[in-house]
């Protein structure tokens, strides 16, 4: 099966990513928030991406599973909610039990800071380079470890989700008109 995008659909599959950036480590609020305001803060970054948004009953069960420390005083600090941004990206592709075991590499491998804004760049780098939007993937970090392997790949199998369903979801509606 060929499947052949209009010039214009493939532009508004690409404009949805094209400004897409996750806030590194020292930019998310340190302040403390409640449940409801971490997950609009957690979904507003994540909307153009489409359905990856967590709602306050996930958070709590990944507070539950240990996933996420429980809150302090019900606010959830920085740490908190950059494991919580990496979990609504990876669980569309991990189960539980493997996030699970990811977080513990890292816990055991990086500081949650380096580890969460490595997670960030390869992110952008590799949703820019998927939706065709550079020509090449900037590289930055060139040592390669068996976690930094573990998690490009992660990353890459989102990415690749993220491509087909905005490609399908814009050919729908592309047939709708």
């Amino acid at each position: 099966m060929v499947i052949d995008m209009k010039n214009e659909t493939k532009r508004k599959v690409q404009q949805s990513i094209r400004d897409f950036r996750l806030p590194r480590y020292q930019e998310i609020p340190n302040v403390g928030l409640y449940l409801e305001q971490t997950t609009k803060f957690i979904s507003g970054f994540l909307a153009p991406l489409g359905e990856y948004t967590l709602t306050a009953s996930m958070i709590s069960n990944y507070v539950k599973k240990g996933l996420v420390d429980n809150p302090v005083k019900k606010q959830y600090d920085r740490d908190q909610i950059a494991y919580l941004f990496f979990i609504a990206v990876a669980k569309t592709v991990l189960s539980l039990d493997a996030l699970t075991g990811f977080i513990q590499v890292q816990k055991h491998s990086y500081s949650l800071e380096v580890a969460y804004d490595y997670f960030c760049r390869q992110f952008e780098n590799l949703l820019q380079f998927t939706f065709e939007l550079t020509d090449t993937m900037d590289m930055g970090d060139m040592e390669s470890t068996d976690e930094k392997r573990l998690l490009y790949s992660c990353i890459v199998a989102v990415t690749q989700k993220i491509y087909l369903e905005k490609c399908l979801e814009a050919i729908a509606a592309e047939e709708q008109e």
